[in-house]
């Protein structure tokens, strides 16, 4: 009896794994392929209109000389030119964390959505460590979506410039993304 229920039970299983997934098309049906390009972030560390902004901080934080336990979040314009006048395509947005005591290192999470281009409606996930004290940081790319779905790849950041007097830092950002 326990035989045939479970060779009843298997049955079912199959038939309605076929069933389920009969007109279904392969997630990987395309060819991967690389795609590299560049924006610039415009990143507006101060002033009235800021898109940095500290949200939390350990006690410790003011003493520490890595700002380590600072929290921000931050929604800054993606431009395909360093100028703040340059196109814009999109946004990043998320949140940055002063995660080391030893170095100043952030443990980053960052959303690229693009709005204008090729890449329109469609957006990256950066997640990592972002050590500033490198003049060329790389953190991994761990999906996407829209044109980006099942994404993978790595970014390469650098800081192309910094006023502090203006509170703005423009940095570079270089994708190298696997995508189908």
């Amino acid at each position: 009896m326990a035989l045939t229920l479970t060779k009843l039970f298997l049955f079912s299983f199959l038939v309605s794994s076929t069933v389920l997934t009969g007109n279904s098309q392969p997630l990987t049906s395309k060819r991967e392929k690389l795609t590299r390009f560049r924006v610039y972030v415009q990143d507006r560390i101060a002033g009235s209109n800021a898109t940095v902004l500290h949200v939390a901080q350990a006690p410790t934080t003011k003493q520490s000389t890595t700002s380590f336990g600072l929290v921000t979040v931050f929604d800054d314009a993606l431009t395909v030119g360093p100028e703040m006048s340059s196109k814009n395509v999109g946004v990043v947005q998320g949140t940055s964390a002063f995660a080391s005591q030893s170095e100043v290192a952030l443990s980053m999470s960052m959303n690229f959505v693009f709005t204008e281009g090729k890449y329109n409606r469609s957006s990256l996930t950066v997640v990592g460590r972002n050590v500033l004290s490198l003049k060329v940081r790389e953190m991994p790319i761990v999906g996407g979506t829209g044109l980006f779905r099942l994404a993978r790849g790595y970014i390469q950041t650098s800081t192309y410039s910094l006023d502090l007097k203006k509170g703005l830092a423009v940095l570079v950002y270089d994708f190298f993304v696997y995508r189908y």
